[in-house]
Parts: C-alpha cells; sequence; structure tokens
C-alpha cells in the first residue's frame, strides 16, 4: 500500500524457512523448468571485487521469473571468509523483491538463509537425479552451506544415513558433526582427517568449500558412480572436470569467473564436455550418460531467480502471518 515496504529480518526468514525443506526442494525444481523453458530474464552476476585482494567479494543478482512465479529483484551478497575468525558469518546478503508492474520495492529481506535454503535445495536436486539411493554424503567443508545441504539431502534422498566430514578446521567439522547428529533423526556422522577418504568412500559427496583455486586433480579414488556437488565450483581442476560426466545448472552462468566449468571450457575451446542442465534432468529430456565417465559433477553457479522464488514465497507467507517489520512511506507517494 502507498509507499510501504516490507522488511523481514534473519529470525523471520529463520522461520518461514524452518522444517521445510521439501517444500522448498520443489519450488527450487519449478523456478528451474521455467527458467529452462526460456521463462526468465537473468543476466549475468556482476562481482565486485577490491583491489590487492582474490578472496573477498560482493556479487549482484539481478533477475526476474515469470511462468507463474512472477517475480523480480536483486540479491547483493558479500562473502568475507576472513570473518569467520571474528565468529561473523562468511556470507551477508540482502534481497530486494519488486513489483512487476509498477517497479517498486515491495520487500526487503535478509538473504543469507534464503541463499543458503536455495542452495541446498539446488543441490538436493541434483543428488536425486543423479546419485540413486546412496547411504553415505560426504561434507567437503563444514560451514552453513554445507550443514544445510546435509539437511535439505537427505529430505531429497533418505537413503542417506550417514555423514562423513572433512574440513581444514577439524573443530568445525566436529562441531557440524554434533549439530547435524541433532537436527536428523537417524542420522550417524564421522569426521575424517583428509579429504581423500571422503571422496574414495562416499557414492555422494558435497564440496563447499572458500577454495579460490581448482586443488583437486585426481577423480580415480571415487567409487564407480559417484556424484560430486560441485556447491562451491572451483574445487576442481579443468583435467578432473574433462574426465567427467558434467550437468551444470545454466551453461552461460557457470562458464564465468574462473569456475572450474570455466577453465575447462578455456582449455578445451568449448562446452561439449557439459552433458545437460539440471532443467533437461527434471524435464527428462537430458542426453544419455557417457558409461565411461566414472564421476558425475553436479555443478550449479546459483541463479539469481532461485533467490527470488524463495523470497517470494518467504514474503507471502510473512504477510499472510503477519510477520515482519512495515516500513511506512519508505518510497515517495
Amino acid at each position: 500500500m502507498g509507499g510501504d515496504v516490507l522488511s523481514l529480518g534473519a529470525s523471520d526468514v529463520r522461520e518461514l524457512l524452518e522444517g521445510r525443506e521439501g517444500e522448498i526442494i520443489e519450488l527450487v525444481a519449478r523456478a528451474y523448468v521455467a527458467h529452462g523453458r526460456a521463462q526468465s530474464s537473468l543476466p549475468h552476476s556482476m562481482f565486485l571485487r577490491f583491489p590487492d585482494d582474490d578472496v573477498n567479494r560482493i556479487i549482484a543478482l539481478p533477475g526476474y521469473l515469470g511462468d507463474g512465479f512472477e517475480v523480480a529483484g536483486i540479491k547483493w551478497i558479500a562473502s568475507f571468509p576472513g570473518n569467520l575468525a571474528a565468529d561473523l558469518p562468511r556470507a551477508s546478503a540482502v534481497l530486494i523483491l519488486n513489483s512487476c508492474s509498477t517497479g517498486r520495492p515491495e520487500a526487503i529481506l535478509e538473504a543469507s538463509l534464503i541463499s543458503a535454503a536455495r542452495t541446498a535445495a539446488s543441490a538436493a536436486l541434483g543428488a536425486r537425479e543423479l546419485a540413486g539411493e546412496p547411504e553415505e554424503l560426504g561434507l567437503i567443508g563444514t560451514g552453513l552451506i554445507n550443514r544445510t545441504v546435509a539437511r535439505f539431502t537427505r529430505a531429497a534422498v533418505p537413503t542417506v544415513e550417514r555423514l562423513v566430514l572433512f574440513d581444514l578446521d577439524r573443530a568445525r567439522a566436529e562441531s557440524a558433526a554434533e549439530e547435524l547428529e541433532r537436527r536428523l533423526t537417524g542420522i550417524a556422522t564421522e569426521v575424517v582427517s583428509t579429504l581423500d577418504e571422503v571422496l574414495s568412500r562416499c557414492h555422494l559427496t558435497s564440496f563447499a568449500t572458500t577454495a579460490v583455486e581448482p586443488h583437486v586433480d585426481d577423480l580415480s579414488m571415487c567409487p564407480a558412480g559417484a556424484t560430486l556437488l560441485h556447491v562451491s565450483l572451483r574445487d576442481l581442476t579443468p583435467g578432473a572436470i574433462l574426465a567427467a560426466d558434467n550437468v551444470v545448472d545454466d551453461p552461460d552462468h557457470v562458464s564465468r569467473a574462473r569456475t572450474s566449468i570455466h577453465l575447462a571450457e578455456l582449455e578445451t575451446g568449448s562446452r561439449e564436455f557439459i552433458r545437460c542442465t539440471i532443467a533437461d534432468l527434471l524435464e527428462k529430456s537430458a542426453s544419455p550418460r557417457d558409461p565411461t565417465h566414472r564421476v558425475s559433477v553436479f555443478s550449479p553457479f546459483g541463479l539469481g531467480i532461485l533467490d527470488l522464488a524463495l523470497g517470494a514465497d518467504v514474503a507471502r507467507r510473512a504477510r499472510e502471518s503477519g510477520r515482519g517489520t512495515w516500513l511506512p512511506s519508505f518510497l515517495p507517494s
């Protein structure tokens, strides 16, 4: 109404997401299908970097999603890994939702929780479509993203009964193990000392690290038919990518910013090593997997339309339940 804008902070967003893993996975699946049918507008993400700093960044992800969603807006998300040493979250973000009829902002949401949930739902979809019925899920990196991936993957792949965790900071891995055992009924956890221990035993593994350069070159240790959820996008060398069956969310978006997929494209001069998108899998239109590939890798760039879809859902639920804070006359009338 008028120039009022709805504001939703972290506590509101957290409660409106809590316990809805299955619903959110299906919401993200619908968004991917709409995007695959060209019912979206998705400019490339804009990366703000700082001089002499290849670690910290702030990213703008604008977009529009139609096909029943009818939402436009932008996520502005910062990644500062050094925050962890100061006991602050690595990522912080806001999401602005705009009216598709007037263009005026209608809601401002804390978005790091939305970003984590949509990222985890995307990874869980990849696991559901590619991984079969694994009993173990490996977690390489045990921050907020992989902790959330574990919850969502358990919802999508209920055969998972054990988590195998590795982190350069063992105390963080042990903390994650304790948290996930509390939150996930019937889940056992094991913290291991090397990344190779995870890859060699798990048929399903999620990478969610802060790596800026590839550091995993050899996937031959992985069990035949293993699936890697390459959420952090920069852990695998071009050689590892080229030896795998590759599924992405959007070839144009993921082939940028020196991701592992981008580096493989630069090395080969083409994207022929990408078999299909997640939307192709959901629509049952993907080309068959090459049986000579030992490992499948799902590399989701993290499309802004997913934040919009989930953010609009959270804002709608907030309005229906009377949650959040209205900023009166925030916009000129």
